[in-house]
């Protein structure tokens, strides 16, 4: 069952940690599926042809160790490593593949419910000497939602990863073109970025924003936009045609952000960092804000 968050603004989609995804890549507790403002879709899914297995993400699904998960190094092959918010996956091959099907023993995982919010905990047990509890909250407010995390690492080994949402983003269902402007609280700089990969040139980079020439039927990538520099973790991204905008505004500042895209969404990444020693905890939260534009 969905559990839904609704006011008159705002309609919020959510998965509980055992209802349908259950891949091995994203967070499992409070999956975001969908989005509307007003009755407006402004989040979309991953493959334009839809998911009928459940295993790509859609709407503001996040991830813990996109490039390496804690612990996949000091182990072999068979055996498990940890991927917070999932459970205990067992290692294949020699290096770690976010899209590879990896065989889960799930994690144990609660959930509270409440008129404008959602809160889940999840428990990893130990694993390899790692161990940790996630709290992580949902709440609807006006014309906003906050997400809010709680790590605590219960282990005996320190937990060094990170953590981001991937934001699948399409206001209104239009196709990516020049109706959409993505800004940024800082200069684009393209020769900084650690990786670009715009195969059409149709995604334009500015200074102060990006948007596109034409509808790109091929994904487009860029790593890093902040070229290692600390800088605010926020996004703004507008449609000028559905005069609709949404933002996210994180409570701390990252040194990357990724985007990444295709013909129908658009991915703005912002990414918090995890360090943690035993029995050290820490909290952060990401702030959506849908709003209309002015005439």
């Amino acid at each position: 069952m969905t559990y839904l968050l609704k006011n008159k603004n705002l309609e919020i989609c959510i998965d509980l940690p055992m209802e349908n995804y259950q891949f091995s890549r994203f967070n499992w507790t409070g999956k975001i599926t969908s989005v509307k403002f007003k009755g407006i879709p402004i989040s979309t899914q991953e493959k334009m042809n839809g998911d009928p297995d459940n295993v790509f993400g859609k709407g503001f699904y996040n991830e813990f160790g996109i490039e390496l998960p804690v612990g996949f190094d000091e182990v072999k092959e068979g055996d498990d490593f940890i991927k917070i918010g999932v459970g205990a996956l067992q290692k294949e091959g020699k290096k770690y593949a976010f899209s590879h099907a990896y065989h889960i023993k799930p994690a144990s995982f609660k959930h509270f419910k409440d008129f404008n919010k959602l809160t889940l905990h999840c428990n990893s047990g130990n694993v390899n000497g790692y161990s940790y509890e996630l709290h992580k909250e949902i709440e609807l407010l006006d014309n906003s939602f906050v997400i809010r995390y709680r790590l605590k690492n219960t282990g005996e080994k320190t937990i060094s990863t990170n953590e981001y949402c991937h934001n699948f983003l399409a206001i209104d269902k239009e196709l990516m073109s020049s109706n959409y402007i993505l800004k940024f609280p800082f200069d684009l700089k393209q020769d900084l970025f650690d990786e670009l990969l715009n195969p059409e040139r149709k995604v334009i980079v500015n200074r102060e924003h990006i948007t596109f020439y034409d509808t790109p039927e091929e994904q487009f990538f860029y790593g890093n936009l902040t070229g290692n520099k600390t800088v605010p973790a926020s996004w703004e991204l507008i449609n000028t045609k559905s005069k609709i905008g949404i933002s996210e505004s994180g409570n701390f500042t990252t040194s990357k952000i990724n985007l990444w895209g295709w013909k129908h969404v658009i991915s703005p990444e912002l990414f918090f960092d995890i360090d943690l020693k035993a029995g050290q905890e820490t909290e952060w939260s990401r702030t959506y804000k849908v709003f209309e534009l002015d005439e």
